[in-house]
């Protein structure tokens, strides 16, 4: 279902909608849904959590526990709109439940607690809103509670969530108002005739540029008739396709056993008996595994709502069904036209070896663990042949005694989990080209491979950049799946590998020898060298997290953040109770819920959400405890095997590209790599070993040069501020702990930015770059100068010179930023490395650029980073603040 193209909203009367209730924990998600069932008149009596016996929330272990841990489904009528409802978990430890339930929503629903504002987990479900384009309704709960104002709730909602958040119960002038101010062609029509038509607004609410909120207490059953009126005539059915198209969201068995493949219609229909086909799912370590198709026939279509369920003959578009008969279907597939979903943000970052009991050996729980596995997208379960152990890789601690439950209830499996660790990854700083070569006797393959490193969050990718002159298109197929079917390891600790973008840049076949696994054998072993060679960069997961205690243990929590190598913001203090929001590492923050309590007598509160894979903080002690010899594992062997006289031999992967027979292209500047080998080598460097290195007196700008800067950046940035309010933040390092304090006073802002990194990044500078670079760099200029003057930094603008023959460098105002070009032979990432050296640890300083190896030198300087694609959308942010506010005022 792909919303950009044909699912446009359908004018039908007779509608159907998906949608799903999502929340942080404890904003009474479950009890609103109870009440719009009792409302709608799908249930006769509201359940309680408390009492046990809410509708959705029917399985034994949601009840004893008082949570949602599984997604459900419900069906009701109102009005003229038959909807489908998922009841998603609130829990941190079960978002990968909830995530895949976004797959097929025609339109979310955000609960969002009055009397605790925007928590950091309701930050993250906007994030993924926006990545999966879903339309959102906003219900702000519990709005019976003390300090629960609804302009303050407002103005919270638009500052952390988006200016389109509007107040649906205000009066319908009001209402129209604010959906003229989402385009301009409506405001003139609005300041014209006083109004907006009801299917602009339908439409604005479904391009997502306008957000309806509703206020009520779902306990005492205040707001939700409100709610279920206006979520029936403000929601529009999208458009579907005639061809058969499903995408599958979910995996779970009944209690008899039977397999239920949870899906939703995108097109056409679905009838039993009907004939389904579609790709097999590849799991990890297997070398014999090779790609197949499958093709089953449909059972039984199920609609459920709660625990009951009607069998149907056949599913239209739109709808959400449970299907029987098909055993090799997995979250996340598409059949049929609809294509398969793209991987989920929320990955497990705890890992723990699972202890079977003696009456259980590996080979017989592996199939009932892969079963359970299967069905819990929170749930990795990893087989170490090396070593012989099963590893559960989850997303919290809470999950554990669910999974134990659920073996023993399942099959009287009892197990216990070993001491956890972190799920660490690796990537790559810079460019590197891999070779693999597989020729025993009758056998040829050789693949080459350019490894790229990819922003931070962008995971893996993969392209065939070879010509068809040099390898078949067949092969260069065969050379991509095998790329993707295998979880690859890293060199450093074994861990897998993300952020990087792998491309088939050559390789050969022979006519008479060449198999299908002969390339899966020279793909992997591509890989693997490619990472011997590579600067390899171990990633660790971040938290980000809302702290909150009384105010005179401030000073006690940022310590603490500190020590636990954390990144901090500004504190806000409102009475007698402080906030401190940022990121820090999970493997230090995942215990300090307890130290927390301790201190504070139980007045403080701790939530935490994964931010992301950054690099980690304690590199060369994980790897060192890790132990891990790549050399030893034989499942990843990076060497090669070439063929002589009619016998194989081993070549060690360093000899490789001596010996490959293929050539290409890419050639990698061999000075270019000892010079960014230099200065990772330099960041992870103590200060102590930089001084005795000498690095410290050649890295640095001369004092001049920094006085300048400086100085400069007291006139004309501070001159255009226009009354702005600035947003200051204290920043904690990786490695140099907490950054240094100026007589106390709050440090200046700020803002580094590699102009032509961003000029080839953002896609409208770049097609302006290929027809006129000077006017896509004027533009940026012109971008930035809004940007510093609504919020207040100070702003250098760096532009590489060193191709300029004879350039000096120098610095220019530009309105109200600083631009400046460098030096000959000198780039633009180098002089920012260098400023942010001697500032970093002074002043707040924030860089963007998405260049690997800078990214990684900034924040071993104590500065913060945004990556090209952060920057632009920070910037559309503020471009869109700028506008409501003129239009505000106008």
């Amino acid at each position: 279902m792909d919303k950009s193209s044909e699912n446009k909203p359908n004018k039908n009367p007779q509608k159907h909608i998906c949608a799903a209730l999502l929340a942080h924990v404890d904003a009474g998600k479950t009890t609103l849904s109870e009440g719009i069932l009792y409302t709608a008149g799908t249930i006769r009596q509201m359940g309680r959590v408390d009492n046990q016996n809410t509708f959705l929330d029917n399985d034994t272990i949601e009840r004893d526990r008082g949570i949602t841990v599984y997604s459900k489904q419900a069906v009701f009528d109102w009005e003229d709109t038959h909807v489908t409802l998922l009841d998603t978990p609130g829990h941190v430890d079960f978002s990968a439940e909830m995530e895949r339930t976004l797959q097929v929503l025609d339109y979310a629903v955000l609960v969002v607690s009055g009397a605790d504002g925007v928590q950091s987990h309701t930050e993250t479900l906007w994030q993924l809103f926006e990545r999966y384009d879903i339309p959102v309704f906003l219900f702000v709960n519990k709005m019976d509670q003390p300090g629960s104002g609804r302009e303050k709730l407002m103005e919270e909602l638009r500052r952390k969530l988006s200016d389109g958040c509007t107040d649906f119960g205000t009066d319908e002038q009001q209402r129209m108002e604010a959906a003229a101010m989402c385009e301009e062609d409506l405001l003139e029509d609005f300041l014209e005739t006083g109004r907006v038509a009801e299917e602009e607004i339908r439409r604005l609410i479904w391009e997502r540029k306008l957000f309806p909120c509703y206020f009520g207490s779902a306990l005492r059953m205040e707001g939700v008739r409100e709610f279920l009126q206006g979520f029936a005539y403000y929601t529009s059915e999208p458009v579907y396709g005639e061809n058969f198209g499903a995408r599958v969201y979910k995996i779970t068995r009944d209690e008899q056993g039977n397999r239920l493949t949870h899906m939703k219609i995108t097109g056409g229909a679905l009838q039993v008996r009907q004939m389904l086909t579609g790709r097999c799912r590849q799991q990890d370590g297997s070398e014999e595994e090779k790609a197949q198709t499958w093709s089953e026939k449909v059972n039984q279509i199920r609609i459920y709502s709660g625990e009951r369920y009607e069998a149907v003959s056949e599913a239209a578009a739109g709808t959400v069904c449970a299907v029987t008969g098909l055993g090799a279907t997995y979250p996340g597939e598409g059949l049929g036209e609809e294509q398969e979903s793209e991987l989920p943000i929320l990955e497990p970052v705890l890992t723990y070896q699972i202890l079977l009991s003696k009456e259980w050996d590996a080979g017989r729980a592996m199939p009932l663990l892969r079963q359970l596995e299967e069905e819990e997208p929170e749930l990795h379960i990893v087989w170490d042949e090396a070593v012989g152990e099963i590893h559960a890789q989850i997303m919290g601690e809470v999950q554990i005694d669910i999974i134990k439950q659920q073996l023993w209830d399942r099959y009287r499996m009892e197990v216990e989990f070993g001491t956890g660790s972190i799920v660490y990854k690796e990537t790559i700083a810079e460019p590197v080209v891999g070779i693999g070569h597989f020729e025993p006797l009758r056998h040829y393959a050789e693949v080459h491979l350019l490894l790229e490193p990819g922003e931070a969050g962008s995971g893996l990718q993969f392209e065939a950049k070879c010509s068809e002159d040099i390898l078949a298109k067949n092969w260069q197929r065969l050379i991509m799946t095998h790329l993707e079917e295998r979880v690859h390891r890293g060199v450093l600790t074994g861990s897998a590998i993300t952020d990087m973008k792998i491309s088939v840049i050559a390789g050969r076949a022979h006519p008479k020898h060449t198999e299908g696994g002969d390339f899966r054998q020279a793909t992997y072993r591509a890989v693997r060298q490619g990472l011997r060679g590579a600067v390899n960069v171990l990633l660790e997961p971040y938290y980000s997290f809302r702290l909150t205690v009384p105010t005179e243990q401030l000073g006690r929590a940022m310590t603490d953040v500190e020590r636990m190598s954390g990144k901090l913001d500004s504190p806000d203090t409102q009475g007698g109770t402080a906030v401190l929001t940022g990121i820090a590492p999970v493997v230090t923050m995942r215990e300090y819920q307890r130290d927390l309590a301790a201190y504070t007598s139980g007045k403080g509160h701790l939530s935490c959400q994964m931010y992301g894979y950054l690099p980690c903080h304690d590199a060369e002690d994980v790897i060192l405890a890790r132990g891990y010899d790549p050399d030893a594992d034989l499942w990843q062997t990076a060497d090669s095997v070439f063929c002589s006289h009619g016998s194989g031999y081993i070549v060690p992967w360093n000899e490789v590209p001596e010996h490959a027979h293929v050539e290409h292209e890419y050639s990698l500047n061999e000075e270019e790599r000892r010079r960014r080998q230099e200065q990772e080598a330099y960041a992870l460097m103590s200060a102590a070993e930089r001084r005795r290195q000498g690095y410290v007196e050649d890295y640095a700008l001369g004092e001049e040069e920094i006085r300048s800067i400086l100085g400069r950046a007291s006139g004309a940035n501070r001159s255009e501020k226009k009354g702005w309010k600035r947003q200051r933040r204290r920043t904690v390092t990786a490695q140099n702990g907490p950054a240094k304090s100026t007589s106390g006073k709050k440090r200046e802002k700020y803002l580094l930015v590699d102009g032509y990194n961003i000029v080839f990044a953002w896609d409208a500078l770049k097609a302006l770059a290929e027809d006129n670079i000077d006017a896509a760099r004027d533009r940026l200029m012109d971008i930035l100068c809004n940007y510093q003057a609504y919020c207040g930094m100070t702003l250098i603008l760096v532009f590489d010179a060193y191709k300029v023959r004879g350039g000096i460098g120098q610095m220019i105002d530009y309105h109200n930023i600083h631009v400046v070009y460098t030096k000959e032979a000198e780039t633009a990432d180098q002089y920012i490395e260098k400023l942010a050296h001697q500032i970093g640890h002074d002043y707040d300083v924030t860089v963007a650029t998405s260049d690997g190896v800078v990214q990684l030198i900034i924040l071993g300087q104590g500065c913060k980073l945004w990556s090209a694609r952060d920057f632009e959308a920070e910037i559309q942010r503020v471009e869109e603040r700028i506008a409501h506010d003129t239009n505000r005022t106008y």
